[in-house]
């Protein structure tokens, strides 16, 4: 009974104007004033401040949203989930993906999908492995292809394809090549990595952390394809995922070096809510990901 209320805060909040949720919604503007008025009553807080240009959020208006915002997505969610499953052809699919998979692994089978079910929309959400489990459980994106592991006991996370990571280095280090090298003298190497916010960086970071291996990179980037440039061109030895740096190592512009210890190989893999089924789509993209 109190959902109509709330989907009318959620609009109001979205719009910043009591007018202009008015129309959104198809409902007078005296009548958006006056539930906004009573749920402020009901809660005995105000929820939002009255200015020329519209209303903005209050303290308490701005923690509220954060939770209605998520439900009120979910409920749509579910809605539309509903509609779609009674025809795969239509409907949306919002996949969140960061840069580095998204080119490397993913554009093959987004090419596939859109080529077996055309009619369904594709959005394609790029954010980072954090801002993206954050969508995933406001439900603003159905699923994610995350580098794993992930430690957040509320997704389900499903392997999809096996990741290395591995040291590689231009002609500049071509004095490597041809021997092994151990993970303690890379304090003695300049060395490029992605930067802190990377799931790569952070997972060999914890690998030689564990190994007592402590290591301060010279350059930090966002790309991986800087790095693999950068490594190209002589500024130092850059850990990168293999089966993302092929054509690079392939053409002979880098090369492998090879070390005492191998990085325990690691995954990719579709990330989505426990306890919320995919839809029909997301079940369908799964699919072609494990084929």
């Amino acid at each position: 009974m109190k959902l109509d209320p709330y989907r009318i805060f959620n609009q109001v909040a979205l719009e910043k104007s009591l007018s202009g949720a008015a129309k959104k919604l198809y409902i007078s503007q005296p009548a958006v004033s006056q539930i906004i008025t009573q749920l402020e009553n009901d809660l005995k807080i105000r929820l939002f401040t009255r200015t020329p240009k519209g209303v903005v959020l209050t303290k308490e208006g701005e923690l509220l949203f954060e939770y209605v915002n998520a439900g009120i997505n979910l409920i749509e969610k579910g809605e539309k989930r509903i509609a779609d499953s009674k025809n795969l052809y239509e409907g949306e699919l919002r996949i969140g993906v960061g840069d580095t998979i998204a080119r490397y692994y993913l554009i093959d089978y987004l090419e596939r999908f859109n080529k077996n079910y055309p009619q369904v929309r594709l959005r394609i959400i790029n954010r980072t492995t954090m801002e993206l489990t954050t969508l995933l459980k406001s439900g603003e994106i159905d699923i994610a292809v995350l580098n794993l592991p992930i430690g957040d006991i509320s997704l389900e996370i499903i392997p999809t394809s096996k990741i290395h990571d591995i040291l590689v280095a231009g002609k500049g280090y071509s004095h490597l090549k041809n021997r092994t090298i151990k993970f303690e003298e890379l304090q003695n190497i300049p060395l490029i990595m992605l930067d802190t916010r990377s799931k790569s960086r952070e997972y060999v970071e914890n690998f030689l952390g564990s190994n007592g291996i402590s290591i301060s990179p010279e350059i930090e980037l966002g790309s991986h394809d800087l790095l693999l440039e950068l490594a190209r061109i002589g500024l130092g030895i850059a850990f990168v995922v293999k089966e993302y740096s092929g054509l690079y190592v392939d053409n002979e512009d880098l090369f492998q070096i090879s070390t005492n210890v191998e990085i325990p190989e690691r995954s990719v893999g579709i990330c989505h809510l426990k306890d919320v089924s995919m839809s029909p789509a997301a079940d369908k993209f799964v699919e072609i990901l494990l084929s």
